[in-house]
């Protein structure tokens, strides 16, 4: 397990492009935290590593957004609105695990459809200020 603490949104993406050096295809990373905890700046971070840094948003209304260039493909998830794992199978949500690298936000919800090995990174926010942020990288095995 590793911490980092991060005082700003830049630095949550720094820290995002510091774990994208360790990423790979077939790789999947479960994103945990409330609203605005930075798991979308932490997105950024990781497609600025890989090149990709075409605006992004999160992808509450799509589900998934997908992005592609020579360096491989991202595929970020916000499964917030999904019923359950249902759902996530009835889009062929499973599919997209070995075809690049998955980001999920929101991925707990979906946990029995997660494979067997996968990172989890937690986002907490500190009470006393607002820009602060833990973020709590653990791989996971079922």
């Amino acid at each position: 397990m590793k911490k980092y603490i991060s005082n700003s949104e830049n630095e949550t993406k720094q820290i995002g492009r510091k774990i994208a050096e360790t990423l790979k295809k077939g790789d999947v990373v479960v994103l945990t935290g409330e609203l605005g905890s930075g798991k979308t700046k932490f997105t950024e971070g990781v497609l600025q590593y890989f090149g990709l840094e075409d605006e992004i948003s999160s992808p509450t209304f799509t589900i998934v957004n997908e992005y592609s260039n020579n360096n491989g493909t991202i595929y970020h998830f916000d499964v917030y609105r999904l019923e359950d794992e249902d759902e996530f199978y009835a889009i062929g949500g499973e599919e997209y695990f070995e075809k690049g690298i998955c980001l999920i936000e929101w991925g707990e919800l979906i946990e029995n459809a997660l494979p067997n090995r996968f990172i989890r990174i937690q986002f907490k926010r500190s009470f006393e200020n607002n820009d602060k942020r833990e973020i709590i990288i653990e791989e996971v095995e079922k």
